[in-house]
């Protein structure tokens, strides 16, 4: 007996669907207003549909597959860097440093090429 009120209970539990439709209708010049609230003649008023109902009903209308156009505009993600300016600059520094060591031996050549063909020239010159 007990069992079979239970699976009754379940029964009508899993097939209840959240009126959704109808909730979004009935709130949908509220929603337009803003997330939070709004400003009318100078006061703060706040929604008329309270977060947790609103959250609820954004939930059910997304699991369904339509569009929600009630959400905020998402604002530009922060691109200032958090910690020491000097910490930062200092593995900048090592990065460079590591890549003009590679770059060392054809520099050396170089610059040697260029001494001695500048000793050349002033020999040319004592000439």
């Amino acid at each position: 007996m007990a069992g079979n009120a239970a699976k009754a209970v379940a029964k009508a539990v899993g097939e209840y669907q959240y009126p959704w439709r109808e909730m979004l209708m009935k709130y949908k010049d509220e929603l337009a207003k803003g997330v939070w609230g709004y400003w009318e003649l100078g006061a703060w008023k706040p929604l008329g549909v309270s977060a947790r109902r609103r959250a609820r009903l954004r939930k059910e209308v997304l699991l369904a597959g339509e569009d929600w156009p009630y959400d905020p505009e998402r604002k530009e993600m922060r691109t200032k860097r958090k910690g020491h300016k000097c910490d930062r600059i200092a593995a900048e520094k090592r990065a460079n440093t590591a890549e003009l060591m590679k770059k060392m031996p054809q520099m050396l050549l170089d610059y040697k090429k260029r001494r001695w063909e500048k000793k050349m020239k002033e020999e040319d010159s004592k000439k």
